[in-house]
């Protein structure tokens, strides 16, 4: 296992070479944008502030291939990797590998911390882990480009989007053959589902499965959205965008090949880098209304410790600082991570490097979360099979209603007896 990821050590300067009762920590991060150069950073401080070591693991970037990595180290009760990356969904799915924060952490920090994700780290009572960025879908236009073609905003509706989308990409492609008018996340993957939850919301088709557990994907509205979507694969968008994750959406945009962009916040910083094509030329929006809503789906990660962990008690020290209100400002200012600390909205370097945090703060305070709490342990067969079945309607293969029909008896079959 070791082998397969890249590893980093960083270890504390210290003059006299170590201090007593020093320890070594793994923590397991991510390399999407700017998360591992972040994550390293953070972890160096903490050592050279406690004069212990820790070690990165490099996780792979796509969600599925990291919750993979993660479930065979786990269920092997490996002492290698002390710390864990968790996405927002994790949690109910991973609780019995990870020891309870509650009472290790202060009650008077975790109320610092946006009230619904704490809520969706807590599974029967259990504080799995602490949150350490938050995410919401958000859309990326080039402002540059909307006024050269007349429009004077962001569009408020899918259908505008697709509108605009096709009358810039019409005009730039008369220049530019591979510019494209919205690229967003189409690769089978929990990507995909968190896209398809923003269509499926904002044309009020539901959440797959409703606060209560009962499936409810069979409707209209669903089908709709799905079809909706599917309409832009060729048209406004590239061929390709069914194999696009994160950065491959990225990629295109910030090199000035595109004029509309479905990602995370972790995208703004990037685009206004010294490399960036787009640098100065970026606005960010809430995703378009299907009809019913604006909807932004709820993504993000915490920081737990494992129960295997031979080092507990430093891990939970570590957690806590990156957790804290100094790491989440620096990885607000510098790589665009949307704190989960509520004052830092109001922190004036933060809304500086980052000015949409402020005007979007609803955005964030009101995303849609993934039905991971009712569907508990079994989440992430619902996701894959929702995935699939959207890219089956994307991809040609399906029609929105038959593909919400058969996917409403493929959750029942998952189901059971119950979630």
């Amino acid at each position: 296992m070791k082998k397969a990821i890249a590893l980093f050590t960083l270890t504390a300067a210290i003059a006299s070479g170590s201090h007593a009762g020093a320890v070594t920590l793994t923590i397991a991060c991510g390399a999407v944008g700017q998360e591992l150069e972040l994550c390293k950073a953070g972890a160096a401080r903490w050592a050279a502030k406690t004069g212990n070591e820790v070690k990165v693991f490099e996780s792979p970037n796509l969600t599925n291939d990291r919750l993979a990595l993660y479930q065979q180290q786990l269920a092997a009760k490996s002492s290698d990797i002390d710390v864990y990356q968790l996405d927002v969904v994790w949690p109910g799915l991973l609780a019995q590998h990870f020891i309870d924060l509650k009472g290790k952490v202060p009650a008077a920090e975790v109320n610092t911390h946006f009230k619904g994700i704490i809520d969706a780290n807590t599974v029967d009572g259990k504080l799995v882990a602490m949150p350490w960025f938050t995410d919401a879908g958000l859309l990326y236009y080039r402002t540059d480009l909307l006024k050269k073609y007349g429009y004077a905003a962001a569009p408020k509706t899918w259908a505008e989007l697709a509108t605009m989308a096709k009358k810039i990409q019409d005009g730039e492609q008369k220049a530019n053959k591979t510019f494209a008018g919205f690229v967003w996340q189409g690769k089978n993957y929990e990507g995909l589902t968190c896209d398809a939850m923003e269509w499926l919301v904002s044309f009020g088709g539901g959440t797959i499965v409703d606060s209560t557990g009962k499936i409810t994907i069979n409707n209209p509205n669903a089908a709709k959205a799905l079809d909706t979507a599917a309409s832009w694969v060729k048209t406004i968008s590239p061929a390709g965008v069914t194999t696009y994750g994160e950065e491959e959406a990225r990629g295109i945009f910030q090199s000035g090949n595109a004029a509309f962009m479905r990602n995370w916040p972790y995208a703004w910083s990037l685009g206004q880098s010294a490399d960036s094509k787009v640098k100065g030329k970026i606005g960010v929006a809430p995703l378009p209304s299907g009809g019913a809503r604006n909807a932004a789906t709820l993504g993000g990660w915490q920081l737990g410790v494992s129960s295997y962990s031979k080092n507990q008690a430093a891990a939970i020290e570590l957690v806590r600082y990156l957790a804290g209100p100094a790491e989440q400002k620096i990885r607000a200012i510098e790589g665009s991570y949307n704190p989960t600390i509520t004052t830092l909205y109001k922190d004036a370097d933060v809304l500086k490097a980052n000015p949409f945090f402020g005007s979007l703060f609803s955005v964030f305070t009101s995303a849609v979360a993934r039905p991971s709490g009712p569907t508990k342990s079994k989440y992430n067969q619902v996701s894959q099979a929702f995935s699939s079945a959207v890219s089956d309607v994307l991809s040609g293969k399906s029609k929105g209603q038959a593909a919400v029909a058969q996917l409403a008896t493929n959750l029942a079959r998952i189901k059971g007896a119950g979630w």
